[in-house]
């Protein structure tokens, strides 16, 4: 058996290279020069020597100096070995794939810290991958919470992509489950605290408080507008009571004028100028600010129109108010406002997350409008439950769908993409915790620290900067012409009020050639064809008067 020395298999392990030449994945060590040497001084080759004994049998006696060698090698092969990894634990730690970052050591390397494994996952702003690296609102916590408490952690995303729910076979998924089957020691994530979910793990202070909302498209919207988009400005009952309001005052102008002397002194021989019909038409005209006749002579019937002014002057002065408003904001204007408003129409599909808190709120919920809303979800839940946050954002950009979520994750939605709207409403009330198993000694200290970033203005300082919008600077300078739908009602009621005057013109015509085709014993067609050609070639005829009489002058 050919003998190897031991600078032959020891240098191996501390050159830079391999056999075939390709640099190993660590470092070479400035002392690998000194092993060398060591192991090149001159060793005897390993000898086999006999003698008899006085019995007659030999003895076979080894070298000392070959067991020597022997030793040694052992010695040094330990030596090297346990500098190795000495070296190594200096250099950094093994990267691991589930391993995207890790805290930072800020006592120095004379004192360890404790090093806890965070699960999360990656959800905008929350965690989101940009470089290779982790970022984002739950990151910037942690690294907050780590400098506060001292301590380092390895962060990794959740394998199934879940946040973590019981499954069929009673076993939790997602967070929950890794924090449960201690793959990990906490959980930083916008994680809803949930009764169900506290029986199992212990939650911190929540860091985020949010609810229950609504996500909307504005395009879907804005579709919705009414063509009497006009009469919006005053709701049904306050147009029945200026109707009301309108009949009534003209109808005191009528009887004021006709019981007052000043206004109607002799009533055998003057005749009343204020009829009931020109009473209609005084009240009218105030109401478009224009002066219409009769003139009221009367103090009392003056008292009646100038109380009438006054009123018609705040009135419009109100609804120019609304109206203004109500077409510079009009996108805006939801049918849906709340969580009934949306199980009342059928235009919009809604979901919410397949297997999230949300769902399983409805769920539990005795309110007769949530139980509607959890059978809606529940009979189509292949077709309106998503998967993920991203899906169910781009399924509300691109189709007719409602999305309900939470109302944080959707202000953030609105944030990023100008044409989505959260609705007013906002229900169950609730908050984002950090996970961590029961009984750990960390949830306190966590808890303490949330508290404390809270009071120092962090936790707002992080929110503000993850949900910065410029949606609102954007919808200011941008300006948009009036959609059709909002003046159309008042181009219906132009079209209406010039076809009843036109129909008006033409009964009172025909009332007129039926009397004068009784007097001179004619068909009231033939009267009233003759009235037609008549009045509608006066000026005709007028011109052909003036060319003839202007020929004969000439």
């Amino acid at each position: 058996m050919l003998y190897r020395s031991p600078s032959a298999w020891l240098l191996p392990l501390f050159s830079p290279y391999n056999s075939v030449g390709c640099k190993c994945s660590f470092p070479a060590v400035p002392w690998c020069l000194l092993i060398e040497l060591l192991l090149q001084c001159p060793v005897r080759k390993r000898t086999r020597r006999g003698e008899r004994n006085r019995s007659g049998s030999f003895l076979y006696t080894e070298d000392i100096s070959a067991t020597m060698d022997k030793g040694l090698s052992f010695l040094l092969c330990v030596i090297t070995t346990m500098l190795l990894l000495g070296e190594s634990s200096r250099t950094g730690t093994s990267r691991n794939d589930d391993v995207l970052s890790q805290g930072i050591d800020s006592r120095g390397p004379e004192e360890a810290l404790p090093t806890l494994t965070v699960t999360t996952i990656l959800e905008d702003p929350y965690v989101m991958v940009r470089s290779a690296e982790l970022e984002g609102y739950c990151i910037d916590l942690l690294k907050a919470l780590a400098a506060m408490l001292r301590f380092r952690y390895r962060v990794k995303v959740v394998g199934d992509g879940q946040y973590g729910a019981v499954a069929p076979g009673g076993n939790w998924t997602g967070m929950i489950g890794e924090v449960l089957r201690r793959e990990a020691d906490i959980a930083v994530a916008p994680l809803t605290v949930t009764s169900a979910r506290e029986e199992v793990v212990s939650f911190t202070t929540p860091f985020l408080q949010t609810g229950i909302g609504i996500l909307l498209r504005k395009e879907t919207l804005s579709q919705e507008m009414s063509f009497f988009h006009f009469l919006a400005p005053f709701s049904k009952e306050t147009w029945t009571g200026l109707l009301f309001a309108y009949v009534l005052t003209c109808f005191c102008l009528f009887l004021v004028a006709r019981l007052s002397p000043c206004e109607w002194n002799e009533p055998k021989n003057e005749e009343n100028h204020f009829t009931f019909l020109n009473s209609l038409w005084f009240g009218a005209g105030a109401l478009a600010l224009q002066g219409v006749t009769p003139r009221p002579k009367a103090l009392s019937v003056r008292v009646v129109a100038a109380v009438w002014w006054l009123f018609t002057i705040a009135l419009l002065a109100a609804y120019i108010a609304n109206f203004t408003a109500l077409l510079s904001s009009g996108s805006e204007q939801l049918p849906i406002q709340t969580f009934e408003d949306l199980v009342k129409q059928r235009k919009l599909e809604f979901g919410t997350l397949e297997g999230s808190s949300t769902f399983y709120f409805f769920k539990n919920s005795k309110n007769p409008i949530h139980q509607m809303i959890y059978e809606y979800m529940d009979k189509r839940r292949d077709h309106v439950l998503v998967k993920t946050y991203q899906e169910a954002v781009q399924r509300v950009m691109e189709s007719n769908y409602a999305f309900i979520g939470e109302s944080i994750s959707q202000d953030l939605a609105a944030a990023r993409h100008c044409n989505l709207i959260r609705a007013p409403e906002v229900i169950g009330a609730r908050g984002f915790g950090i996970a961590t198993t029961q009984a750990s000694p960390w949830t306190k200290q966590l808890s303490v620290a949330v508290l404390k970033l809270r009071e120092s203005g962090d936790l707002d300082y992080l929110r503000n900067k993850w949900w910065e919008s410029s949606c609102l600077h954007r919808s200011r300078e941008r300006w948009s012409p009036l959609e059709p739908q909002a003046l159309g009602g008042l181009f219906l009621t132009l079209a209406i009020g010039l076809a009843l005057g036109v129909i008006a013109a033409v009964a009172e015509l025909s009332n007129k050639s039926r009397r004068a085709a009784g007097h001179a014993k004619k068909s009231c067609c033939a009267v009233f064809t003759e009235e037609i050609c008549t009045r509608l070639h006066i000026k005709k005829n007028t011109r052909q008067s003036q060319e003839t009489s202007g020929r004969a002058n000439a």
